[in-house]
């Protein structure tokens, strides 16, 4: 063989070796986030996303809507400071809250966060009872009509003191916002977890079928995993609301709630409704849903889901005799496995 033949044949296969197709295969990437942990897992042929692009995204996140970091914008328009320009992740959050905050004429508002700080819940974490002359006070600054974005994208709030609290929806967002992230590098199927907020992305195309995801038993132990169901996922966005870790049960009447504080009363009330499921097209919200039926009662949420056919709603409640229940909506049970 001459030379001219050999380099033809080894051209060749390189070329038939680069032109194969990889396999493809799932990629997992770990972290911490948001005073808990994500994990994202993903199918491809090549790794396409690495842990210090998630880790920098969520970041970038952080520092717009968290009320953990000083530095972030959400912290100084918290603080007073009217110059702040804030940027798409706050625009995005503010606009679906004010959607849920309408919808349930008021009982999603995050500007309850002044309440959430006083009862010891927010970042003090300083625990305390409030008086009701102490309540009325601070019920004039929660009102989500009281703030609106400006044209130059700042933000304007009828009282200085209003503090925005977007915790119960922004971990649904950093989900969408990682998916974005993901999509953009060309990853059609991956399951996408922050805190418990999740979203199915495509499907398992390695085991052809769909993402399962398992729901927690609110009331199990602190040192065990028990499932209260297990569904199948393609294409949505699912959170779940519920203290899974206190929920009380009264020493006398052995009534079993949660403690939630109500935006319209400002009061710490019970509720029988002991966790909210939801699926929707977006996890930000799912999360904002969930948020708001934990602070309904069981009638409310199932005339609210009615008028609301896009989501797929599960509920877990104690009945009058203390005994743990469940209610799900017609297009939830499609999506149970049995």
């Amino acid at each position: 063989m001459d030379i001219k033949n050999f380099y033809s044949l080894l051209l060749l296969f390189v070329l038939m070796t680069s032109c194969e197709k990889k396999e493809n295969t799932f990629f997992v990437i770990q972290g911490e986030a948001q005073g808990s942990t994500y994990a994202i897992k993903y199918i491809a042929n090549e790794e396409l996303v690495s842990k210090l692009q998630i880790d920098s995204l969520l970041l970038a996140f952080d520092m717009s809507l968290s009320t953990y970091r000083n530095d972030s914008k959400i912290s100084k328009i918290n603080l007073g400071d009217s110059t702040i320009v804030i940027d798409d992740f706050f625009v995005d959050t503010f606009k679906a809250s004010n959607q849920i905050f309408n919808e349930t004429e008021g009982l999603f508002d995050p500007t309850i966060g002044i309440l959430v700080n006083a009862y010891g819940f927010g970042p003090s974490k300083k625990h305390q009872n409030l008086t009701q002359n102490q309540i009325d006070s601070l019920l004039q600054y929660v009102g989500f009509n009281k703030v609106k974005i400006n044209e130059n994208k700042t933000i304007s709030k009828k009282y200085a003191a209003i503090y925005f609290d977007f915790n119960s929806i922004a971990q649904g967002y950093s989900v969408d916002v990682v998916v974005k992230f993901l999509k953009s590098k060309g990853i059609e199927n991956g399951i996408i977890e922050i805190g418990g907020e999740l979203f199915a992305l495509g499907k398992n195309s390695i085991d052809n079928k769909s993402w399962i995801v398992g729901i927690d038993d609110p009331l199990q132990k602190p040192d065990e995993r028990k499932l209260i169901a297990t569904i199948q996922l393609e294409n949505v966005g699912m959170a779940t609301s519920g203290n899974y870790r206190k929920v009380i049960t009264d020493s006398i009447t052995g009534e079993k709630f949660v403690h939630i504080i109500n935006p319209k009363t400002g009061k710490r009330e019970k509720n029988t409704i002991l966790s909210a499921t939801v699926l929707a097209p977006t996890c930000i919200m799912a999360d904002g849903y969930a948020t708001a039926f934990m602070i309904m009662d069981l009638e409310q949420v199932k005339t609210f889901v009615k008028k609301h056919p896009e989501l797929n709603v599960l509920l877990l409640y104690a009945d009058e005799n203390n005994e743990m229940q469940r209610f799900e909506t017609d297009n939830f049970k499609n999506i149970l496995l049995h």
